[in-house]
């Protein structure tokens, strides 16, 4: 990538006007939603002490300021689980807990964890 090989010259690379625009952190404040979800390519790689986990471990922050839940998305192991809990991260989603599934196979999925009482009350 271009801008890689400038920064390994030693080339610092500065984002202008970050912030402005539809992107800007100030529409977090206005527009009506409930939830920030975390893209699972900053989850895919995240290590106690890497980026990924500034950068989730920022937006989580972020997001616990404004009075959102947090959602990760793309989490596969259980030690993503784990590590994004203990930072504050209010839910999960991905290959970890279950696949996609269509309509008709989520109640099933449901009732496997809550039990019959369950299925009764959706069939």
């Amino acid at each position: 990538m271009v801008l890689q090989a400038l920064r390994d010259r030693g080339i610092r690379i500065s984002i202008d006007d970050f912030g402005t625009g539809y992107s800007s952190l100030a529409y977090l404040q206005k527009l009506p939603v409930d939830t920030l979800k975390i893209d699972r390519v900053f989850v895919k790689d995240i290590q106690a002490n890497g980026e990924n986990a500034e950068i989730v471990q920022a937006v989580i922050q972020l997001g616990k300021a404004l009075g959102k839940d947090i959602i990760a998305e793309g989490c596969e192991t259980n030690a993503q689980v784990t590590f994004l809990k203990g930072i504050g991260c209010d839910f999960a989603q991905g290959y970890h807990f279950a696949e996609p599934m269509d309509v008709a196979h989520v109640g099933k999925f449901i009732t496997k964890f809550m039990g019959s009482d369950l299925e009764a009350m959706i069939n």
